[in-house]
């Protein structure tokens, strides 16, 4: 059973890709991630709207920005990591889905510059979610849900002092109700 799962965003360009970036933050930390490394350029607003999302809305994944891939990946196989890379090169998600859950801790790599031809050879697995074009914002969403099978779409997250109450129309938001979960 997945229990450990830290996102690598293979290649950070400060201006070309910050907002994409942040929203695959974002959505790591919505979806469960642990953490969240970031190969490229430190960008301090990305940072700056992790923190503030872990501090308003509770306790999510940590970030941490790192220069190269390699060692990262080395680490993260020496703890006995799963590799897996978001490609739509890769193996269907729906064909290794059950392999995958068999395993504890898993790295996500996804991309942002062009991968480089190691990565796609020094991975566990090649994941596609669609054999289609299409944004690594929605693979991250769709792997992080079929890892954590759905469960991760209610986490309650410790320390929240905003939380959203579910209505049939408009919406609803709580402040200042601190969670102890």
């Amino acid at each position: 059973m997945v229990k450990d799962v830290v996102v690598l965003r293979y290649g950070h360009r400060h201006v070309r890709d910050y907002r994409v970036t942040s929203h695959c933050c974002l959505v790591a930390r919505a979806f469960g991630a642990d953490k969240i490394e970031i190969i490229g350029e430190k960008d301090e607003n990305i940072q700056k709207t992790l923190d503030e999302m872990n501090s308003q809305w509770g306790k999510g994944a940590q970030l941490e920005f790192f220069e190269n891939w390699r060692p990262r990946i080395k680490f993260y196989k020496d703890k006995g990591y799963t590799i897996i890379h978001l490609t739509m090169y890769g193996l269907p998600i729906q064909e290794t889905e059950q392999e995958l859950l068999k395993k504890e801790k898993i790295l996500v790599i996804i991309g942002s510059q062009k991968v480089e031809k190691d990565v796609y050879q020094g991975v566990d697995y090649n994941i596609s979610v669609t054999l289609q074009p299409h944004s690594e914002i929605a693979a991250l969403a769709i792997t992080l849900d079929r890892l954590f099978q759905g469960k991760e779409l209610s986490k309650k997250f410790a320390g929240a002092n905003i939380s959203v109450e579910p209505v049939p129309r408009g919406k609803k938001v709580n402040k200042n109700q601190k969670t102890k979960f």
